[in-house]
């Protein structure tokens, strides 16, 4: 960070940014459905979730004490790490971390969460009769000390299939300077927007609801253009009539507009 803060003891802020991604998808049968799953599973599997969480802890920073993964029957994927904002030498490591690596004897045990973590849950599913099938992910990474999780926000909207976008972002707690004045907020921010490229913007239509006088801020984020082939599971939109194509075009637009604004259109 630039222009340090001068600060009596340790930093005790506490930064989270919690947000869930989804991807829809044009399923019209039980076999399209069931494709959809599989392919969700084969490309955001636990390793590469886990690949995805390692990359976010370098570019914020941190190092990592412990990771955990685990992929599930009949969908789904989960990853824990634990990090700390400075590097802690191998002595003073609990035994039970590993670091990060992973072995065939470790794979799959159980961490604890401290006040650094980063954490990913996937969930695949479909509706049973509208030929739509949506796939979310949520995210959370907390940090303590002078480290941001916003530093990887871009990154992480480019590691997934983003068609809507809901973000948290709060700091908790407070710290003190060298006069003992309680600082609650360690750096400037007046919306998740501020971290967020101007590249990815542009595609998105955003909403921000922020409560200032608590270090709360939220953001909503939708796609705003749609391309058809992009939605269909190996099939050219070529092969549908004009009518198919915007009645299909019709029913992504409902599915992420109750996403977005977290109602039913019915």
């Amino acid at each position: 960070m630039k222009n340090k803060l001068a600060l009596y003891g340790f930093n005790n802020l506490t930064k989270s940014l919690s947000f869930n991604i989804y991807d829809v998808c044009i399923t019209e049968t039980e076999e399209d459905r069931k494709k959809y799953i599989e392919y969700i599973d084969e490309i955001y599997n636990s390793q590469r979730l886990m690949n995805i969480l390692q990359n976010v802890a370098d570019r914020i920073g941190a190092s990592i004490l412990n990771v955990s993964k685990q992929d599930y029957e009949p969908q789904g994927a989960s990853v824990t790490v634990l990090i700390s904002e400075e590097e802690v030498p191998l002595y003073a490591i609990d035994p039970s971390c590993n670091n990060g690596i992973l072995t065939p004897l470790n794979e799959t045990i159980v961490t604890h969460l401290d006040k650094s973590h980063l954490t990913v849950h996937t969930y695949p599913e479909s509706h049973p009769q509208n030929g739509v099938s949506t796939f979310r992910v949520d995210i959370d990474v907390s940090t303590c000390g002078e480290i941001s999780p916003l530093n990887a926000l871009d990154y992480l909207i480019d590691s997934f299939d983003s068609d809507i976008i809901s973000l948290d972002y709060k700091v908790r707690g407070f710290t003190r300077n060298n006069d003992g004045k309680k600082l609650f907020k360690d750096h400037a921010v007046s919306s998740i927007q501020n971290f967020i490229s101007e590249e990815t913007i542009k595609r998105y239509n955003l909403i921000d609801v922020n409560v200032y006088q608590e270090n709360i801020f939220h953001t909503k984020m939708m796609l705003n253009n749609l391309n058809l082939d992009d939605y269909l599971l190996d099939k050219d939109v070529s092969e549908y009539p004009v009518e198919e194509q915007k009645r299909m075009i019709d029913l992504l637009e409902t599915e992420m507009k109750e996403i977005f604004y977290g109602k039913n259109f019915d």
